[in-house]
């Protein structure tokens, strides 16, 4: 191999080891800029060494090991307590053997995502960490993925790095009662990225499906690590299933092209299974109530449907209500009312589209409009629903969500 060629392999072997290296150090030095500083001199040393002597056998295992003697050599610098400092030469001596204890590996990647989540930091900061921390991603790329220029991710990141050490946020896994509270945490920043991916806020794309597969990635192994916990295998289901609609979402043009309107046949089935399998074993855990597990079980049941006449709206309907008594919000009501819309006609979702209205709630929100529109549509009152094509429009940031709703505008105009 040239030396072009082994940095690119350390670059990829990098990306793969990384969260680990990061969970196992956090570990140890219980701080994660400290961990992430380490493993980065671990990557530099390898970069300098590996082009000579080649990638070892275990190139995990040799990172860490590394990294472990930076640590010691940090720690005996700083003159730190014997009883620390001889913890750390026995986790070092461990770290030369070639086999890693795989339970300490979970252990230590569950610490660093509820670390990377805990509360005490902002969502957008949460997102950017776990993202840098257990995704993978640089900091370049994250800016990219979230259209941000790249000093504003670089300000969160280390933000929420000194953040976590000045609260002196304990890394662990919270037990008892703070695990639901910390766990909900962990499993919106998971779904922040996913619907970032699934359906972009701004910019000139309809989707960014590396953000999808980033989080699908992060719900896997943490229901890999959490494989008794329902609401997981929640998440996941609604990953899995929505994700399995990625390739029918756009069309030649980059156009988005709407659920109903979907050649089904492009629908990913593997993808289906699995989310089907997902909110099987949810359900099975005692969770189908739970929020993640009642949105799988919406997006189950469009997976079900061949056509889209042949979906169960007044099911769907019915999920609906139980979310909206389970985790109530604005949003919720929305879809409500278009799954009601949908199985009772379009005067019953209007009605509830206007008590939103009335209530104040979602103002802003460029898909209330929207789907105050498209009733209108059905009930052939379409210069109403011209104006709220345009609404719509003028409020989304994302290029292609605008045209397409203009198209509808000018839709009404013609008609």
């Amino acid at each position: 191999m040239t030396a072009s060629e082994v940095h690119r392999a350390i670059e990829a072997i990098y990306r793969i080891e990384s969260a680990k290296l990061y969970a196992g150090l956090a570990r140890m030095v219980r701080d994660i800029g400290l961990a992430e500083e380490l493993a980065q001199d671990a990557l530099v040393t390898a970069l300098e060494k590996w082009p000579e002597t080649g990638i070892p056998d275990n190139p995990g295992a040799w990172l860490m090991t590394t990294a472990k003697h930076r640590a010691l050599d940090r720690l005996r610098r700083a003159k730190l307590v014997d009883r620390k400092h001889a913890q750390l030469e026995h986790e070092v001596q461990q770290a030369t053997t070639p086999e890693l204890d795989l339970d300490d590996v979970g252990d230590d990647l569950l610490r660093l995502v509820f670390t990377a989540c805990h509360p005490v930091l902002s969502p957008e900061a949460r997102v950017a960490l776990t993202l840098r921390l257990l995704g993978g991603l640089t900091t370049d790329e994250i800016a990219r993925a979230f259209l941000v220029p790249e000093p504003t991710i670089a300000q969160r990141i280390v933000r929420a790095k000194r953040m976590l050490a000045e609260r002196h946020v304990p890394y662990e896994v919270p037990r008892g009662p703070e695990l639901d509270a910390r766990l909900a945490s962990v499993l919106e920043v998971i779904y922040l990225v996913f619907n970032e991916g699934y359906s972009a806020t701004a910019g000139d794309d309809w989707m960014r499906p590396d953000l999808c597969e980033d989080a699908l990635r992060l719900g896997r192994i943490l229901a890999g690590l959490m494989p008794e916990t329902p609401e997981v295998h929640g998440l996941v289901a609604l990953m899995e299933i929505q994700a399995s609609r990625s390739h029918a979402r756009v069309g030649a043009s980059g156009a988005p092209i709407l659920l109903l309107d979907q050649n089904r046949a492009r629908w990913d089935h593997l993808l289906i299974r699995r989310g089907l399998e997902a909110l099987d074993r949810a359900v099975q855990l005692g969770g189908a109530r739970g929020p993640y597990a009642l949105q799988a079980a919406i997006a189950a049941c469009h997976a079900r449907a061949r056509t889209a006449e042949e979906t169960d709206w007044v099911r769907i309907a019915v999920l609906y209500a139980e979310l909206a008594q389970v985790a109530p919000s604005p949003v919720v009501e929305l879809n409500r009312a278009v799954a009601v819309a949908m199985a009772f006609g379009p005067e019953a979702g209007l009605e509830l589209v206007d008590a939103l209205i009335a209530e104040g709630a979602l103002e802003g929100y460029h898909l209330l409009p929207s789907v105050r529109g498209d009733f209108l549509v059905k009930l052939g009152r379409l210069d109403e629903a011209r104006v709220e094509f345009e609404r719509a429009a003028a409020m989304t940031r994302n290029t292609r969500e605008r045209d397409l709703l203009l198209e509808r505008a000018t839709g009404c105009k013609d008609a």
